[in-house]
This record gives structure tokens, C-alpha cells and sequence, in this order.
């Protein structure tokens, strides 16, 4: 089958999120199971983009309501990345540097959903699935159906994922005229509670919808950000598909990020190594248990809890255990994180910021990953956590319930707790701490976690079968 999936973001293109890191893994796995998996994706002004050789291969000429403009497909040379990857450029709105947060993101990819039409119209066959990412796509399968320029594409499949349905793309009717000319009787498919709604016309026009894990799905149902009715009407075509973790690229038996390598077997003296790194680089004590966040300091994560956290682990437990903090956010958030560091030297350090490299490090040297979230559709970090032999400290909820158990549990390999509140993280601290200084059960929660397989193989096959149904 040929697969051409759109997506806002592609790692290591362009990354702001789980997005990025699925889409950069799941058509390389496609393809090294016989499949033709393509990635089309914005043209942003990136790293990736200046490092690599590129072939123009198609030049268009679209509108978005009033406005007309020109637009090119570029696509890398080499297949460095494991598939076909296609940029799309539209100057003036998809020629910059960041992936989100520009007040005319509405314009920018909905005239990229556009173009990517366009130029599914102009190839001479047509791909036997498109398979779209989040609201940012999700107009492609209403356009498909209903916009008469695409009629060609009518017949085509469609799969919707979701990977976050707290955004949803919001617009008002007045940018109905940004769509090119469609189907009027067919505006219910367009319309949420008076407003167009991207994702909740995605979920009704595309074939198959899929989650990244099962219990999202299930939560979607009862917490989806006033989609709730609208999952369950369409349950009958709605999956849940757990997201899997790129092996290549997460290893720490050969990860380009780390200096000390290690396996099952070496975790004990590999980990101490990288962790004795990350002390030295952070001024914290080796011989304290260290537990880290790594992520985005908003809400949705819990990071606006950790603070507290960190200052009620202090007072109640004593300094028995290190914090180190990576991420960036909302600035009351990193604030609150910066405003810690005079309390607690040797004890807690804070990096506001991206940092791939230290992030790597961070799960290889920890002893334990603390991941509070609110809402976690899927959660990658839990299971390159367990990959590096750091023990996940979760919350039950969407794919974190789904792919760690609690250590007291039978078979359990992490530590987990059911409320987004101070209390249960604190809680789950102090268990951390005393399994810390049990060091033979440590040692064989470690060894649980290390054999399990969190890679794409078995994602793959249901996703293969779920275009095969379609």
C-alpha cells in the first residue's frame, strides 16, 4: 500500500511534541514491513531543512478564499530518514522557524491543507491511504469528499489520529470562505457549537479515527474538551492504537547522546556513570536518589504542581532526594521552577529551555521519571524512561495507565498514583526514596522494565489492518 501521511510536525525536522516523534517513526517502520509510507509536511525554516539536499518536484498555483498564491514541494534527496519526506513551502506563511504559535495559524494550515490537495491532484495515480495528524490536517477528508476541485480524490481512505484532542482549531464561520467551493448541504460536517471545528469534522469525514493509546480512547468519551458526545456517537469507527518508540533512535546501547552506553546486563554501572555526569554538570549529590521532569511546563503536564512538590518533598521527607528539571512553558510556571533554586542548593537545579542532548542524558542517568500529567493521550517519556532503566512515576491516566503498573502490583515496574494533585505526588516521592535504598528490589524492578518492548512492530500490523478494512 502507499500511505502519504500529513502531519504539522516530523522529528528530526521540525518537533514540538509526541506529533513530531511518531511521525518521524511510524511510515519508517511501514516501510521496513513492505509498505510505500510518505510524510508531506510544512516547509519550516529549520536546521534539518538547510543541513540536507532537496529536489523541487512540484510548483503550484492555488487560492485560499480571496487570496492567491504559489506554493512548492520540495522532497530530501537521500531518504535519510527512512521514506519519502516532502516539504511544503508557501511563502509568507509557512517560512518560519517555529512549528505553532502565530497568531494566523488558522491561515497557515489551512491554505497548507490546501496545497497539499493540489498537489495530490496533480500526480498522475493516487495514494491508497491518506492518513492526517491531529486538527491541523483534519480538514483534508472533509475537502476530499466535499470541495468539487478535489472530486479526483473522493474515493480515497482516510484515517484520522489523534494525539491531542484539547486543540482543535477553532474558527469562525466568516473563514468558511478559505475552503475552496463545497458541498453547502454538507456544512453540518463543518459545524461545532456555531463555530467550524477542524477536529470534530476530521473525526466525522475521515473513515477510521485512531487514538495513540486505548484508554485515551475510553476518556475521549467522558473528557474530551466538549467533543464527549460526538466520541461516543462515532465509537463504532474510533480505535485505540498505543504510539510505539523509535529503538534506533532511544537505545542506550547506542545512543549518539550519551557517553556511557549501556544494556540490561551494564544498566547498574552505566547509569551510575551517566548519573555521575549530570551531577557534576548540575552541582547535586550522587549518592540521593535523582528524579527528573522532563517536558512542557504547562498544566496539561502537572508542572505547575512540581514546585510545591519539590518544596513539601523537602519539608516532609527531608533532603533525601535530588530534582532536576527540564522543560519550558507558561512563564508563571518556569518562574515558580526558577524560584526554588535559592531554596534548595545541591539539591534541585532547573534548565528552561529545549535541550535534545541533555533530555537523553537526563533519562539515561535518572533514577526515576516524573511524569504528573493531567491529560496524556499517549506519553512517550514513560517508555523511553523504561528503555533507560529509570523508573517512571505516573498517574493513571490515558497511555501512562496503559503501559506502567505499580511495583507493589504483580509483574509492576513503576510507581503510580491516581490523582494530578500535591498530595499523591509527594506520596509517590516517598515510596520512590525508600525503593531507592532497597537496592536488590531496585535492581529487579530495573531488570522488569528493560526487557519489555515498547518498539513499532506491533503498532504497525493494526495500523496496516486498519487500512486493509478501509
Amino acid at each position: 500500500m502507499e500511505i502519504l501521511h500529513v502531519t504539522a510536525e516530523c522529528y528530526p525536522v521540525a518537533k514540538a511534541g509526541g506529533l513530531g516523534d511518531v511521525a518521524g517513526a511510524l511510515p519508517k517502520y511501514m516501510n521496513q514491513q513492505g509498505q510505500i509510507a510518505k510524510v508531506v509536511m510544512p516547509m519550516y525554516r529549520t536546521k534539518f531543512l538547510y543541513a540536507n539536499d532537496w529536489d523541487v518536484v512540484h510548483k503550484g498555483y492555488t487560492n485560499m478564499g480571496n487570496w492567491w498564491f504559489e506554493f512548492t514541494v520540495i522532497k530530501e534527496r537521500h531518504n535519510k530518514l527512512g521514506f519519502d519526506l516532502y516539504l511544503l513551502d508557501i511563502n509568507g506563511l509557512l517560512d518560519r522557524e517555529k512549528v505553532y504559535g502565530y497568531d494566523d495559524d488558522t491561515e497557515r494550515f489551512t491554505a497548507f491543507q490546501i496545497s497539499v490537495l493540489e498537489w495530490i491532484n496533480a500526480w498522475e495515480h493516487l495514494p491508497d491511504v491518506v492518513h492526517v495528524h491531529d486538527h491541523h490536517t483534519a480538514l483534508i477528508p472533509f475537502m476530499m469528499k466535499h470541495c468539487y476541485k478535489f472530486s479526483r480524490q473522493a474515493s480515497i481512505p482516510s484515517v484520522l489520529t489523534i494525539h491531542n484532542a484539547e486543540y482543535q482549531g477553532w474558527m469562525g464561520w466568516d473563514k468558511s470562505i478559505y475552503l475552496p467551493p463545497w458541498d453547502m448541504w454538507k456544512w453540518g460536517m463543518l459545524d461545532w457549537n456555531n463555530n467550524i471545528n477542524p477536529l470534530a469534522c476530521g473525526i466525522r469525514c475521515a473513515n477510521k479515527v485512531t487514538t495513540v493509546s486505548p484508554s485515551y480512547l475510553q476518556e475521549l468519551r467522558y473528557m474530551s474538551n466538549g467533543l464527549e458526545a460526538l466520541f461516543e456517537y462515532e465509537k463504532g469507527k474510533c480505535y485505540g492504537i498505543l504510539n510505539g518508540i523509535d529503538v534506533s533512535v532511544w537505545n542506550p546501547q547506542t545512543d549518539d547522546y550519551i557517553l556511557h552506553h549501556y544494556n540490561k546486563e551494564t544498566a547498574e554501572a552505566g547509569k551510575a556513570k551517566n548519573k555521575m555526569q549530570l551531577c557534576e554538570q548540575f552541582q547535586l549529590d550522587f549518592d540521593k536518589p535523582l528524579m527528573v521532569f522532563i517536558g512542557r511546563m504547562v498544566g496539561e503536564k502537572g508542572a505547575d504542581l512540581l514546585p510545591q512538590v519539590i518544596r513539601d518533598s523537602f519539608y516532609h521527607i527531608g533532603r533525601r532526594m535530588n530534582f532536576l528539571i527540564l522543560g519550558s512553558g507558561q512563564p508563571d510556571v518556569e518562574h515558580a521552577f526558577n524560584a526554588v533554586k535559592p531554596l534548595a542548593q545541591y539539591d534541585y537545579n532547573v534548565y528552561i529551555g529545549y535541550n535534545e542532548a541533555l533530555s537523553h542524558l537526563m533519562y539515561a542517568g535518572a533514577d526515576f521519571l516524573l511524569m504528573p500529567s493531567r491529560v496524556e493521550p499517549c506519553g512517550l517519556n514513560q517508555m523511553y524512561s523504561m528503555v533507560y532503566g529509570t523508573i517512571p512515576m505516573v498517574r493513571r491516566t490515558g497511555g501512562l495507565k496503559d503501559t506502567v503498573i505499580d511495583y507493589g502490583d504483580r509483574d509492576g515496574y513503576g510507581i503510580c498514583y491516581d490523582n494530578a494533585s500535591v498530595g499523591d505526588i509527594t506520596h509517590s516521592i516517598w515510596r520512590a526514596v525508600e525503593l531507592y535504598h532497597d537496592k536488590k528490589r531496585m535492581r529487579q524492578v530495573r531488570n522488569k522494565m528493560m526487557q519489555l518492548d515498547f518498539s513499532w512492530e506491533s503498532s504497525v500490523q493494526q495500523y496496516l489492518s486498519l487500512y486493509r478494512s478501509v
